[in-house]
């Protein structure tokens, strides 16, 4: 079986970091969040089930067949949506469906609340974010609905837009997201970190002529929290965040040469999934390097296979320029790239790390050498040169 390098694999991650005119985008998952303390999307279920009423629970476990529960969100509001009256679908009715919709979202708040949180991961990632001074803005997708992303950025003072305008009551401003990056309407400072939310947050609410406020806090229980969208098209207005986050989405992976960091994310999104691949297939020349903390999905796989430009980390093997190996032990353990006979990448709290120690230069050229790795990496790769990853 083919064997790859850490070091390479390294040296070369580093070597695409540092060069100013990319363009930097990250997809984050709930492993992420699992990195900090905070529950994957099975944990969460389990935790929610458990925290619900007999009766509620009775109710969402049937929603649950066959579904994870952002699945079982979105057949409670199709419930909801289609039904008047005294009509039931699996005996519940738009009243019922509606209701069962809140409890479980306001069950998702309290079991994502960050207050017991490891934040050393995200802070480490915020860092990194601090110093990445590139031409165009960095882009953080995430699937998450936590704070754990805005409380790190705050933290670390990096200037962020997330769609909103205000303190109190933001509201979305569909026309700064829709701005071209980089281009001349172009009105947020570029050196401000985008952070998207691809599938709402704790602390967005419903007003009540249904649009979306970013509140200073998780929405409180009697408020309609804006947690995973539903996919019908009834109340088209209901949506439009979504809608608007999902083409920035879209367009910013179609944006030449650039770099796309997956982390934490399980590849169960089919809709996400065919923009990840399509954007890979589309665009040669950018590069979409996805770290899987087990074993590697067999969607992400397939692709993988056939794209050299995606490529696919784990502890025990990679996918990379196409070509499936296991990892080549170096002569010894290395903080954060190799520990305990695996490639320590593939864990989002040694990426974070990782990346926090890299820098671009702040005025000319493509960029300066990042400090990426641990000094007995970087004799390491002085000692065999800096051959590119490939």
């Amino acid at each position: 079986m083919p064997q790859h390098d850490p070091l390479k694999f390294a040296t070369g991650l580093g070597a695409r970091l540092a060069t100013r005119s990319r363009h930097v985008c990250a997809f984050i998952g709930a492993g992420v969040g699992r990195a900090c303390g905070l529950p994957d999307v099975a944990q969460l279920q389990e935790r929610v089930l458990a925290n619900l009423l007999p009766a509620d629970r009775q109710d969402l476990t049937r929603q649950l067949q066959g579904r994870n529960i952002e699945q079982a969100l979105s057949r409670l509001r199709r419930i909801a949506a289609l039904l008047t009256g005294d009509q039931t679908i699996d005996d519940l009715t738009a009243a019922r469906a509606a209701a069962l919709d809140s409890v479980v979202c306001h069950a998702i708040i309290e079991n994502l609340d960050i207050g017991n949180a490891n934040l050393d991961p995200v802070l480490d990632f915020a860092a990194w974010a601090a110093r990445a001074n590139y031409q165009l803005p960095v882009e953080l997708f995430s699937v998450n609905y936590d704070l754990l992303l805005e409380t790190a950025l705050e933290r670390r003072r990096v200037p962020y837009f997330d769609g909103f305008i205000g303190s109190i009551r933001a509201r979305f401003q569909t026309e700064l997201v829709e701005a071209t990056v980089g281009g001349d309407g172009e009105w947020v400072p570029a050196f401000f970190v985008r952070l998207w939310k691809l599938h709402g947050s704790v602390n967005w609410a419903w007003e009540p002529d249904q649009q979306i406020v970013r509140l200073g806090q998780a929405v409180i229980e009697g408020q309609a929290a804006a947690i995973y969208p539903s996919d019908t098209k009834y109340e088209e207005s209901r949506r439009v965040p979504f809608v608007v986050l999902q083409d920035r989405l879209r367009r910013g992976l179609q944006q030449a040469e650039t770099l796309v960091l997956i982390a934490g994310y399980s590849f169960s999104d089919e809709h996400l999934n065919e923009l990840l691949f399509d954007a890979a297939a589309r665009r040669e020349r950018s590069e979409f390097i996805a770290f899987c903390y087990s074993e590697i999905p067999g969607v992400l796989a397939t692709r993988a296979l056939s794209t050299p430009n995606l490529q696919v980390v784990t502890g025990t093997e990679a996918i990379l320029g196409g070509v499936r190996g296991e990892w080549k032990a170096p002569d010894e353990a290395l903080p954060n790239l190799w520990q305990n006979g695996r490639m320590a990448l593939c864990d989002f709290r040694n990426l974070a790390a990782y990346l926090a120690r890299s820098t671009t230069r702040d005025s000319g050229g493509d960029g300066a050498r990042p400090e990426l790795l641990p000094a007995t990496a970087t004799e390491h790769i002085a000692n065999r040169g800096t051959a590119d990853n490939g």
